[in-house]
């Protein structure tokens, strides 16, 4: 392995952690919590080549395909899981894997990232094609499960992309595109979930609404296409339909009811006048 500096190993700027009072941890926590959305805005050039190369893919019936291990795993999960509700996609458009499987989003499993051969099995449990994208998230840089994954998908012809806190790590050499956020060492020496986890959360945001915004499922700036689940939905769907339509809450609500969704109720409504 090719050396490089190790950002997220680096100690910490802060120390005596367990000297200081509740108030000044949370204010020194907040204090480098302020660094993180620069260091995101340094990498917007990469994260824009890996959205237009997300669009050109979907139109042609691709999919995303996030893998990671630990907190980056769970991340890559949660955003993937938002999906439907949020945009009203298909479950199977945008698809987290965790090393170790569902349970490890809830329990670590031991050794689980260690397998450089196992995320190409468990893409391939989705018929992965040349259409679709995997992005591997790794703080480090260097978690064998997303890089033997990164490294069997590019030998297949799929683009990839790595998402890490460690620029120069082998995972940002290795990925077709590399999203490589310094934000710095950690509050606690290490700790990734801090960070370096919120920078990530920040970048599969970004990542994955531009997508959905791109293809069309944002109208103006509401979800047209959410689920409506809950009534906390239903509600915000109907509040949508007045503002667009000038409807009362009543008959904004029964359309929504009866058309499943705030853009086949405003569609409709408006082709028949």
């Amino acid at each position: 392995m090719t050396a490089f500096n190790k950002i997220t190993e680096t100690s910490s700027l802060h120390d005596n952690l367990e000297s200081l009072s509740t108030k000044e941890l949370l204010h020194k926590i907040n204090e480098e919590d302020q660094k993180v959305a620069l260091a995101v805005q340094r990498v917007i050039p990469q994260i824009e080549k890996l959205v237009e190369q997300l669009v050109a893919r979907f139109e042609k019936g691709g999919r995303l395909f996030y893998i990671g291990a630990g907190t980056s795993g769970r991340l890559g999960v949660l955003d993937a899981s938002e999906i439907p509700p949020t945009f009203g996609m298909p479950y199977d458009r945008v698809i987290g894997l965790i090393a170790g499987g569902d349970v490890a989003i809830r329990k670590a499993v031991e050794f689980a990232e260690d397998n450089t051969l196992q995320a190409w099995k468990d893409l391939n449990v989705y018929g992965i094609n040349k259409n679709d994208v995997v992005v591997g998230i790794a703080a480090s840089g260097t978690t064998p499960y997303v890089l033997g994954g990164i490294e069997d998908a590019k030998k297949n012809g799929l683009l990839t992309a790595g998402i890490t806190n460690n620029p120069g790590s082998p995972l940002a050499t290795h990925a077709d595109i590399a999203i490589a956020v310094d934000v710095g060492p950690e509050f606690v020496t290490g700790s990734t979930r801090m960070k370096s986890g919120t920078s990530q959360k920040m970048v599969l945001n970004m990542i994955s609404t531009a997508l959905m915004i791109r293809i069309g499922r944002i109208k103006g700036n509401k979800m047209v296409d959410m689920q409506l689940s809950n009534k906390k939905l239903v509600d915000r769907g109907t509040r949508y339909l007045i503002e667009a339509l000038g409807l009362e809450y009543e008959v904004a609500e029964a359309a929504l009811k009866k058309f499943g969704s705030v853009r086949a109720a405003i569609e409709n409504l408006k082709d028949n006048g």
